[in-house]
């Protein structure tokens, strides 16, 4: 008799305003595949899930201590669970997670070290290059509207919902998938109703300069933009993550009520050479438990030393802007996932995924850390 594959599914646990747990949905799917199901204790509870409502939908799944669920063949949770927690695997298990290989040499260091395999969820794609497994739509309508509801407070008058103010000027640097939902995002505020709402009433709307990563070392005109930008969106994905877009230096040219929004979220990372910078110099990186700073916020003071901070505005910064809306985010995410999940099923594992195969199967050969070489 041929064994059932084993997948766990664990909390992750990083800041308390991170929620996000895969649906029970999306567990009965697994179930229906036939997968042997551990889910951590308390699976599902931050989004207000109990276990009935996972066993009513999967009920040969079964909720157990931490260390048992990371211990079958595969484990499944959305955020890296962190380093100790790679250290308690057994070699030869596959972490199913948001590894981001290019920006996190390290992880990858210790995970081949371990002998751990890794699906990359963010390392999921087609034939073209487009990432299976995203939400890049959340993660520009989340962070504009949270910006957006920034600059209503730090606006000048005469007020920012005024018929009399100026449009307004947003500036995005990057024109890939975040920077194009960012366009949209911008022109509608991140939040179509309240778009709506004071465009009845006669408010200016917005005027939007998209510059491509390739224009941004362009001094003179990125400090001629910057000198009338309300908002500045970072969408880039830099080739370089050691490499700064605006220096520290050029936002002092920015008026008072300009807002820096950070969608890249790349972190600062001074344990690599060179090490990993964000591109706006000196915004602190924010989380689901905060993900706004005020120019005076202590935050600045635990960015690293060598960084510059004295000229700063109000920041916008969260790693994972979707998980604002945590249950909107995961059944977006559970959707995606479920061909992957389906492929590795009927394929009987990993082990026999081929770079030559169908379209699921080498999406997932090309996302496998023991497929994966650093450029």
């Amino acid at each position: 008799m041929v064994r059932k594959l084993r997948i766990g599914l664990i909390n992750t646990i990083a800041e308390p305003g991170e929620k996000r747990a895969f649906l029970p949905s999306f567990v009965g799917m697994l179930a229906n595949l036939e997968y042997e199901i551990f889910l951590e204790e308390k699976y599902g509870a931050g989004m207000g899930f109990k276990e009935e409502d996972y066993l009513g939908i999967a009920p040969r799944a079964r909720f157990v201590p931490r260390e048992l669920a990371l211990q079958q063949d595969y484990v499944l949770v959305l955020r890296y669970p962190g380093d100790d927690v790679v250290r308690r695997m057994h070699p030869g298990i596959c972490l199913i997670s948001m590894l981001h290989y290019p920006t996190r040499p390290n992880r990858v260091a210790l995970m081949r070290e371990r002998k751990i395999e890794g699906i990359s969820l963010d390392g999921l794609k087609d034939d073209t290059g487009r990432r299976l497994v995203e939400n890049l739509r959340s993660v520009a309508w989340n962070g504009v509207e949270i910006a957006i509801g920034v600059l209503k407070k730090t606006y000048p008058e005469p007020g920012f919902e005024s018929p009399l103010r100026d449009p307004l000027n947003v500036t995005i640097m990057g024109s890939g998938g975040v920077g194009a939902h960012a366009v949209q995002a911008s022109i509608r505020y991140g939040n179509l109703q309240y778009h709506q709402d004071i465009a009845s009433r006669g408010v200016p709307g917005v005027k939007i300069t998209v510059v491509d990563y390739d224009l941004t070392p362009d001094e003179v005109l990125m400090k001629n933009l910057l000198r009338t930008t309300d908002l500045l969106i970072d969408a880039t994905q830099r080739r370089d993550a050691s490499s700064i877009i605006i220096p520290n230096t050029w936002i002092r040219l920015m008026p008072k009520q300009a807002v820096l929004l950070d969608l890249s979220v790349d972190p600062y990372d001074f344990n690599v050479s060179p090490p990993i910078q964000k591109g706006i110099e000196g915004i602190p990186q924010g989380n689901l438990d905060q993900y706004v700073f005020p120019p005076d916020d202590p935050a600045y003071d635990r960015i690293p030393s060598s960084v510059n901070i004295e000229n700063r505005r109000y920041a916008v910064s969260c790693y994972s802007w979707p998980g604002i809306y945590p249950k909107e985010c995961m059944t977006v995410y559970g959707k995606q996932l479920r061909p992957i999940m389906c492929t590795i099923y009927e394929n009987k594992g990993i082990q026999n995924i081929k770079f030559t195969g169908k379209f699921f199967q080498r999406a997932i050969y090309g996302a496998m850390l023991s497929n994966w070489a650093e450029s």
